[in-house]
């Protein structure tokens, strides 16, 4: 065995080259922990054992997309989402930790709203990977979930991610809530792509040169498909009535604005993420509102 073939040696190889060209060097394990399909504690017991050629040449293409900027997601094709391996291909955004609390509190909502209720209707507006169509639906499994995307190659990947974690959700193509006309829903859900175009050049360029732009940059300065939102759900809402949508941190004020106006008997809030940010807005509907 030669010293230079062990996971030890590669993944500190792979680490030095990552830094040297400015990016994570932390990815390289998560990556090495991928291609030998082992937990951390399971790599470190194995870093005096010696890794395949195969595995290496794996592990080395990898580390030079990354260096070149691709994301550690799309080089091994996963990214978790509330404890669930979701695939995900540069035709999705990769799903992120903010999501997962905007499924979290809708989830903790509709149990308040609808107590041990099942065939309740949620759509999700914008699906992507599907992260958050799937999800509910596995922690709710009585609800009837429905998924819209604009992206057929979008679509593709949630359709494989709903198919592979076992959960039963429909796909409909087309923008924003344009498919969902004609039915009423009790819970919608959404993270539209919400980032100002202006912004693009502070972000980076791992984010900027991989992720879909359709995805991530919106026109009025990132609030174009909250305002489409907000005139096209009061027709298609039951009462009551729960939306729950992502936004960007300095973008509470104008979408509780959006919402409150579209929604006047509604009680609206701007709820923070776990670092303290505003990152949703919730729209609850009591049932009485409209009598």
């Amino acid at each position: 065995m030669q010293q230079s073939d062990t996971a030890a040696a590669i993944l500190a190889e792979g680490k030095k080259r990552l830094a040297g060209t400015g990016r994570e060097a932390h990815a390289a394990e998560l990556l090495l922990m991928h291609v030998l399909d082992v937990s951390r504690t399971q790599l470190l017991i194995r870093l005096r054992d010696q890794v395949g050629e195969e595995e290496r040449r794996h592990f080395f293409s990898g580390i030079d997309e990354m260096a070149a900027g691709v994301p550690l997601q799309y080089v091994t094709g996963r990214e978790m989402f509330c404890g669930r391996p979701f695939t995900v291909t540069p035709d999705v955004l990769i799903p992120r930790p903010e999501t997962e609390e905007l499924v979290s509190v809708a989830l903790s909502r509709a149990g308040r709203i609808w107590p041990g209720r099942d065939g309740l209707r949620m759509a999700d507006i914008g699906t992507g990977s599907g992260a958050i169509a799937v999800t509910f639906k596995l922690e709710r499994p009585g609800t009837e979930v429905t998924a819209t995307d604009i992206s057929p190659a979008a679509l593709r990947v949630a359709k494989a991610n709903a198919d592979q974690l076992g959960a039963e959700v429909s796909f409909l193509e087309g923008d924003m809530a344009v498919p969902l006309s004609g039915e009423k829903w009790d819970i919608v859900l959404s993270n539209p792509p919400y980032i100002n175009p202006a912004d693009g050049s502070e972000m980076s360029e791992t984010v900027t040169g991989h992720e879909p732009h359709q995805a991530l940059f919106a026109e009025e300065k990132g609030l174009a498909h909250y305002r489409t939102l907000a005139d096209s759900l009061p027709a298609l809402m039951a009462v009551p009535g729960l939306i729950g949508v992502e936004i960007g941190h300095d973008q509470g004020p104008a979408v509780l604005g959006m919402l409150r106006a579209a929604f006047p008997h509604a009680a609206v809030e701007v709820v923070r993420d776990i670092n303290g940010k505003d990152r949703m807005v919730f729209c609850e509907i009591p049932e009485k509102a409209y009598e």
